[in-house]
């Protein structure tokens, strides 16, 4: 078997590292023999991590808190049947290994090379490789059909490229299929199907957000992971995702947030009830509360010498009050400031029945 085909098998079974910012997700994948001792903290985003760690695919695991600086063991001890040799810049966390057979000698299935993957335990996927002294004779090889170079680069391909088998792709880069995700290998060692394309996704510019800034460098499009920040203008409070990001299928991870105007306190000349704590208008700062605050107004009752509570909150600079509250007159406020409203004695629980 060819050696690019049967490298190109290990490194099928590391196609899971891609992080939650470049796809949204953890797909669910074969993952080959990752040897796991442990497991780092299952997460969904980068906020269930804290600190510096962040929520990336790790292998078994899925998405899991993992710091994406830390390092696996390198170099690793020399071995007698075997070289190893990195892939990737360095030896930190989603890094790649090739553990390459001496000429003469196979790994236990068969092969001469494998590839393991950094993981988030500080381990290198998979058993520690042993090359041992390959049998001259044996059955002869199953026909297979040929994957080009430009093929085995481009795609992780799962299955079997033995003649009456199949195989299925996936975009190494994350991109998009173009073509027929499967394809099967013909008795006269040819394809069924011309082998497909991957085509690069690209996101639109996301929305403008009324009293805010989009923090991001401005573009025609954007990549897959690539991420839009929000911030609104001073005093305006942000309403849904800090932070959208482009996914694989070209769509943002969220729609983007609103900034929400803070609300007056439709209350001039009554105490009024703001996060616990009664308080004047005239006291809390430019008499505004922020969107979604809650404000407790008092209505008197009907007929009985008595005050109840009614609340309303602020939504985007609307605060309407309560259709039982009335505002004090003038007159009220400043001669007879102990009967207003606000300041009597609360009606008892039977007295509202």
């Amino acid at each position: 078997m060819d050696c690019a085909l049967l490298l190109l098998f290990s490194l099928w079974a590391l196609a899971g590292t891609v992080t939650p910012q470049d796809s949204g997700s953890c797909p669910e994948r074969l993952l080959g023999d990752e040897r796991r001792r442990t497991c780092p903290r299952h997460c969904k985003t980068d906020k269930d991590c804290g600190g510096k760690r962040q929520c990336l695919c790790d292998g078994q695991c899925g998405l899991s808190c993992v710091a994406p600086g830390r390092t696996c063991p390198w170099p690793l001890p020399p071995g007698g049947n075997s070289e190893a040799r990195l892939l990737s810049p360095t030896h930190s966390f989603s890094a790649l290994l090739e553990v390459r057979c001496k000429p003469g000698f196979k790994l236990p299935s068969g092969l001469d090379v494998t590839i393991r993957r950094c993981q988030g335990d500080r381990q290198w996927s998979g058993d520690e490789p042993i090359c041992t002294e390959a049998q001259s004779a044996g059955p002869a090889a199953a026909p297979t059909c040929p994957l080009p170079e430009e093929v085995t680069s481009t795609f992780s391909i799962q299955g079997s490229s033995a003649v009456g088998t199949s195989i299925h792709y996936s975009c190494l880069s994350g991109a998009q299929i173009v073509g027929s995700s499967e394809n099967v290998c013909q008795d006269n060692q040819t394809w069924l199907y011309p082998h497909p394309t991957c085509e690069k996704v690209f996101c639109q510019p996301p929305e403008e957000v009324e009293q805010g800034y989009v923090v991001a460098v401005q573009k025609t499009e954007y990549e897959v992971g690539f991420d839009i920040h929000y911030l609104c203008k001073k005093s305006f409070l942000l309403d849904g995702p800090q932070k959208i990001t482009c996914l694989p299928n070209g769509s943002w991870s969220a729609p983007p947030p609103h900034c929400r105007a803070r609300c007056l306190i439709p209350a001039e000349r009554s105490r009024v009830v703001i996060g616990g704590v009664k308080r004047w208008p005239f006291d809390v700062t430019d008499a505004m509360v922020p969107h979604g605050e809650n404000v407790t107004f008092f209505c008197k009752h009907p007929r009985k010498q008595c005050s109840f509570t009614a609340t309303q909150a602020c939504f985007d600079g609307k605060l309407q009050p309560p259709a039982c509250y009335l505002e004090p007159t003038w007159l009220q406020y400043k001669l007879f400031p102990h009967r207003l409203v606000s300041e009597i004695e609360g009606c008892e629980p039977g007295d509202l029945e």
